[in-house]
């Protein structure tokens, strides 16, 4: 087990601020959690922790958002995640994290100045629906990201924010994809050894978070309106990013 203060000074915020996004409220607020992490583990380390606490985290969320998911999206997207994430099996080891920072970053940043730019030159102008192939192309994309660096908030975000779904229809979605994605994804972790004692022994440390997190999502969730939601929603993916850009240029 980790006993490094300065580690739980980093992830202990992590962990809640990840429970948040999964409560409902932050859109890919969580995706922040390992780069926060590993200001004091590799990333890797930070990615094999954080896991087991999303994997209870899922199951709040599922009774939190119960009934509530848009099955027709599911269809869609859980199958392409496996996709991704077989890719990220495969290529464990030789990928650059760096690169995929930065390309996530930029796509993210792109499509929230699309739309505040749309926004701005026509307030009365409908905006275009995601089509389905988009959905498998993000559900890949997500699969892929979230095995690297459980950051697969972002192309999931944009690709159901152009759906017309309600903010909790959107929120029980994305639950549900990332408990299926998550619990996935703990075999190939364990196949590749990510999971020795040290690590479990601090996510068992830090799993108390996990409901503390989720709850104060759902209630934030609850109080803020659709409009509010959604704009919180975009300004977070834009700032999310910025600092996937900026954690990839960094790197490289």
């Amino acid at each position: 087990m980790i006993t490094d203060p300065l580690f739980y000074l980093f992830a202990i915020p992590a962990v809640y601020l990840f429970g948040i996004s999964k409560g409902g409220f932050g859109g890919g607020l969580g995706v922040l959690a390992v780069p926060l992490m590993a200001l004091a583990v590799s990333p890797l380390q930070a990615a094999a922790i954080l896991l087991p606490i999303l994997c209870l985290m899922d199951l709040f969320s599922l009774w939190a958002f119960r009934h509530r998911w848009d099955w027709h999206e599911l269809k869609i997207l859980v199958p392409a995640s496996m996709l991704g994430i077989v890719m990220g099996t495969l290529m464990f080891g030789y990928m650059s994290a760096a690169i995929i920072k930065l390309m996530l970053g930029t796509v993210a940043i792109s499509f929230t100045a699309h739309y505040w730019l749309q926004r701005r030159l026509s307030e009365n102008a409908i905006p275009t629906l995601a089509s389905p192939a988009s959905g498998i192309f993000a559900g890949a994309v997500s699969g892929f990201t979230s095995f690297v660096a459980h950051a697969g908030g972002p192309p999931i975000s944009m690709y159901l924010l152009r759906r017309n779904l309600d903010k909790t229809s959107f929120a029980a979605t994305t639950v549900v994809f990332f408990l299926v994605a998550n619990y996935v994804k703990l075999i190939p972790y364990t196949w590749l050894g990510q999971f020795d004692a040290s690590n479990l022994y601090t996510s068992l440390a830090l799993s108390p978070l996990a409901p503390i997190g989720i709850f104060s999502g759902v209630w934030l969730h609850k109080r803020v309106s659709d409009r509010t939601f959604f704009r919180i929603a975009y300004v977070l993916l834009f700032g999310v990013g910025l600092k996937l850009m900026f954690d990839g240029l960094r790197s490289i």
